[in-house]
């Protein structure tokens, strides 16, 4: 069969290797993959010359998958840090880790993770390319900037967050209607500075066509980047965040129209309660691509914890139909994160894709759930171990305060309402001060 992209394999009908291990992973006949991967609502980041990646599928119907954000800064340049972030990433079950790296030898990184690495990569081109070029902002051309992406895709990047929804006609919108924290997102006040100072029209979304032949010859998935996504709770679903999303849902057609697989990036910072609007406004104004969140962060005054901010917006954000959640660490707003920060980011990542699997009823999600509550039951504390999210933190948390009684934890001792139930239905006497 020939064919460029797995949705136009999907298009035509026809299975390819990737789909077919997802369609087993996810517990999904490889019919009904194909048709909603035909309608664009799931998708397969994988680009051809990935070669050591495990595929993976995103789409709300399919187990939420994380990712993981990491690489250099100016300030902290230390790539074996980056390395060890790779491993402990893929070592807790990330399934896509997205390079930002903004200084340094950028592409040795980038090739490192393509040529090692089984999760998707994911690139921001905008940031690579101030750094590859090594001039003022200005003086970048337009043709430079897609330069850049054809580089990413040649290096086996699977997806790329490129901002092209903030052109003209969004810029224009955003100085009108003020916000309390402007643009918050990197690539898209980079983007906004380069057109009020050029004058010029944004690159990305004027040269929207060549960057879907890129993206075509090479299968790499487009992450259509939130240039005006809220950075606090006051600017969340107002005039900027939807004039952009408009576009975005227009480009994602176009993007359908050549065989390019599409997601869509959602907000940063968002109160509670309009998370499962904005999740139904997406769907409705991108025609059910799939959707792509950083937190959402539920409150702004929570700096050092905001990986719990963001697993209670994330939660929610997927349990109302987001696919894909971009991890928060507690180092965000603060300091780029280092192995500890990346650690503690992934378990609270994963804790809320796993119970917004629960909550939207994902065939089989709740059988981890279920071994674990047996495995309560029989007072079984190795099995509790192996099935814990994080089974290192488990075992240290029992080893750190021991039981006069192993079949108990030093919380209750005797009074263990599971070991005394388990014996009273047993028949036997339950005495609790005397044993």
């Amino acid at each position: 069969m020939n064919y460029a992209t797995q949705m136009e394999a999907a298009r035509k009908g026809f299975l390819t290797e990737q789909m077919i291990a997802v369609a087993e992973k996810e517990h999904i006949s490889g019919k009904e993959l194909c048709r909603l991967m035909a309608e664009g609502r799931i998708i397969i980041p994988c680009n051809k010359e990935h070669k050591s990646i495990v595929p993976n599928g995103l789409g709300s119907m399919l187990k939420t998958k994380i990712n993981v954000n990491l690489g250099t800064s100016r300030d902290m340049t230390d790539l074996e840090m980056e390395y060890e972030k790779v491993r402990k990433a893929v070592e807790m079950g990330a399934e896509a880790i997205m390079d930002l790296s903004s200084f340094g030898d950028t592409r040795k990184f980038r090739r490192y993770l393509t040529h090692n690495c089984p999760a998707m990569i994911g690139t921001v081109p905008i940031y690579d390319a101030v750094v590859y070029y090594h001039k003022p902002l200005k003086q970048i051309t337009s043709g430079e900037w897609i330069d850049i992406v054809r580089m990413h895709a040649r290096d086996g990047v699977d997806f790329m967050t490129i901002h092209c929804g903030i052109n003209k006609e969004t810029a224009h919108k955003f100085k009108k209607n003020k916000r309390l924290t402007n643009i918050v997102s990197r690539g898209g006040s980079i983007i906004f500075a380069w057109m009020e100072m050029t004058g010029e029209e944004n690159p990305f979304y004027e040269h929207y066509d060549e960057i879907l032949d890129i993206c075509r010859e090479y299968d790499v998935t487009l992450s259509l980047g939130d240039a005006c996504r809220p950075g606090c709770l006051a600017d969340a679903t107002d005039a900027s965040q939807i004039e952009e999303l408009i576009t975005l849902g227009e480009l994602t057609k176009r993007a359908w129209e050549k065989d390019v697989q599409i997601m869509i990036e959602g907000p940063g910072h968002m109160p509670l309660n309009q998370i499962a609007a904005n999740m139904e406004i997406q769907k409705t104004l991108c025609h059910g691509a799939p959707f792509y969140v950083l937190g959402p962060i539920v409150t702004d005054v929570a700096p050092g914890y905001d990986h719990i901010t963001a697993a209670i917006g994330g939660a929610a954000a997927a349990a109302a139909g987001a696919s894909f959640l971009c991890y928060v660490t507690p180092a965000e707003h603060l300091r780029l994160p280092d192995v500890e920060d990346v650690r503690e980011g992934i378990i609270a990542a994963r804790i809320a894709a796993h119970a917004a699997d629960i909550a939207k009823g994902v065939p089989g999600a709740m059988d981890w759930d279920n071994q674990m509550s047996l495995a309560r039951k029989k007072l079984d504390w190795e099995r509790m171990f192996s099935l814990a999210m994080d089974p290192e933190k488990a075992r240290s948390y029992r080893e750190s305060s021991r039981p006069e009684k192993e079949d108990t934890c030093s919380m209750c001792g005797n009074f263990c309402a599971v070991k005394n139930m388990n014996r009273i239905l047993d028949g036997e006497i339950v005495s609790i001060y005397e044993e």
